[in-house]
């Protein structure tokens, strides 16, 4: 028997270089004992659905189709599962959850003729998985046995108990399977991924699983047991074994690599440690990798991190640092964190220039922050936090991970990417959103606003949700966690309604008039003032011309 299976990677469209952000937690290192893992998705011109898998039996010998990336993405058939799990966004229904982060590495190990890109991969491990380190040896056996066409990739792999941030890479055309190795972050610890390989050596085992087919330090790594003598195969290699790098070998970073990726990296550890040291990676994050080559893989945080906290993180733009985007005339009248201009351009003269890419920007399709509670049952022990466009710009809503339902305005039919809708959560946000970007600073007050008033909210009463669902049976949970999730969803896109409106009232004719609680109230109108870098800017390049004479 065949089915069809449209995959989380036709939800997907193929994003830009240099996309996608995920933070790590580890459950000592969180306020509350959670593992949390996060997942900026970022590419112009996208949309990014809540996907949704219920679970299901399926009879022997039932093959379903995947479809992906690419040309070469068309129906190829694998084996089912005679058991999946559901799955709502990217964390199934055992609390399991896997986010990405793509880093390209060598092209040539690229194989178009591997039946399976990440987004597949991730799918598939998810359906499939009631622990991370299941997942992980999910997804090697599905690359060995039906190949790997995408190229280099992370992913943190996580559960209610563990964090993992696992590397992939294929072995180029004709050759099925990949190399990879995972390795656990300590508890006490949280680590990143911004679109560059990070894992250099790792612990290395005597010999290979040969239950598992590949190779385990109990507790600490898992690779393909070929991860090594496949790169001196390649010529990538040729050191001994001890001193073996995969980014070196797999992904080696250059400027662009380093500037970025790994300095959204550099900054969120600066959230989270002392700033003056984190400030010594400096050298390595301005291109010197002869004064320093590396960022710590994970650092052990100065203070447990909250949710909230890690919804700020994904909404960095390097504000306090030396990058920071909203500090020179760069970021024009209003200090607006976001360019416009690619990634690298030229001035008139010819020079190449860069900016900076930080965590929080607008091409995001959908943002989230996964918490995995060991504590509580599954069922509302695991919560994604999620919404459409850039984090910077929107609510995080809670999504319990044993809904049986999407809400309606974070389905797929109801976001069109070409066709403009205020039943879509994607359109609201980006309505909103493109008001703010061109008038950040005078505008960006009344957004956080209401951000944080339904922040707020969420926090609080997810308290009594909770509480109320530990009384319950499974089917009772699923049902009342599932209207409790449209509730919120319903809530986030009210109010987005209300502070659209809010800003086209209030901020018209680009004046600015009084506001309270997210009403334009009687008062004086005033006129917002640019940014003082932005001033002194158009005084240095026009002289005297504006310079008001003395009376």
């Amino acid at each position: 028997m065949k089915r069809l299976i449209l995959s989380a990677a036709s939800i997907f469209f193929a994003v830009a270089s240099f996309a996608c952000t995920n933070l790590i937690v580890g459950k000592k290192a969180s306020v509350d004992g959670s593992v949390m893992c996060t997942y900026n998705c970022d590419g112009f011109g996208f949309a990014s659905p809540l996907a949704y898998h219920p679970a299901g039996r399926h009879a022997d010998g039932e093959m379903i189709a995947v479809r992906g990336f690419g040309a070469e993405a068309g129906g190829r058939f694998i084996r089912q599962a005679g058991y999946t799990y559901g799955v709502v966004g990217l964390m199934n229904e055992n609390q399991v959850t896997i986010v990405e982060t793509t880093w390209d590495g060598r092209e040539e190990l690229r194989n178009p003729e591997g039946y399976l890109d990440y987004f597949t991969l991730m799918d598939l491990a998810l359906q499939r998985s009631t622990t991370a380190r299941e997942a992980i040896a999910v997804m090697h056996e599905l690359v060995q046995e039906y190949g790997y066409n995408t190229t280099g990739e992370s992913f943190a792999v996580c559960d209610k108990n563990e964090a993992w941030i696992m590397e992939l890479i294929g072995k180029g055309p004709g050759r099925k399977g990949g190399v990879w190795v995972a390795l656990r972050v300590p508890d006490d610890c949280v680590c990143a991924y911004a679109n560059a390989s990070r894992i250099r050596q790792f612990p290395q085992a005597k010999k290979v699983d040969k239950k598992l087919g590949f190779c385990v330090v109990e507790g600490e790594c898992m690779y393909s047991a070929d991860v090594i003598s496949f790169a001196r195969e390649m010529g990538y290699y040729n050191g001994p074994d001890a001193d073996f790098s995969f980014r070196e070998a797999y992904g080696p970073l250059d400027f662009s690599a380093i500037r970025y990726c790994e300095a959204r990296v550099w900054s969120f550890f600066r959230h989270h440690y002392d700033t003056a040291e984190i400030d010594s990676y400096l050298p390595f994050i301005n291109g010197q990798t002869d004064v320093i080559d590396h960022l710590p893989l994970w650092i052990k945080p100065d203070a447990p991190l909250s949710v909230r906290d890690l919804m700020n993180d994904m909404r960095d733009h390097y504000e306090g640092t030396a990058l920071d985007m909203t500090a020179d005339v760069s970021a024009g009248p209003w200090a607006s964190p976001y360019r416009n201009q690619p990634v690298n351009f030229k001035s008139s003269d010819g020079t190449d220039m860069f900016r900076e890419r930080p965590i929080g920007c607008q091409q995001s399709g959908m943002t989230m922050v996964c918490q995995m509670r060991s504590w509580l049952p599954d069922e509302f022990g695991g919560v994604t936090y999620f919404n459409m466009d850039d984090a910077s710009m929107v609510a995080y809503v809670p999504v319990y991970c044993s809904i049986n339902r999407v809400p309606d305005p974070f389905r797929r039919e109801n976001n069109n990417i070409r066709e403009f809708s205020t039943e879509s959560a994607f359109w609201m946000n980006n309505f909103v959103a493109n008001m703010v970007y061109p008038r950040y600073s005078a505008m960006i007050g009344d957004l956080k606003e209401a951000q944080k008033e339904l922040e707020d909210f969420y926090a609080e009463d997810q308290k009594a949700v909770e509480e109320q669902a530990a009384n319950m049976t499974h089917g009772e949970r699923v049902d009342f966690l599932t209207r409790k999730t449209e509730t919120y969803t319903d809530m986030m896109m009210k109010r987005w309604d209300k502070l659209a409106k809010l800003l086209i009232v209030k901020h018209n004719d680009q004046i600015m008039q009084p506001s309270e609680n997210g009403v334009v109230v009687q008062g004086r109108r005033t006129s917002p003032a640019y940014a003082p870098a932005f001033v002194d800017a158009v005084k240095a390049q026009t002289g005297n011309r504006y310079v008001k004479p003395a009376e």
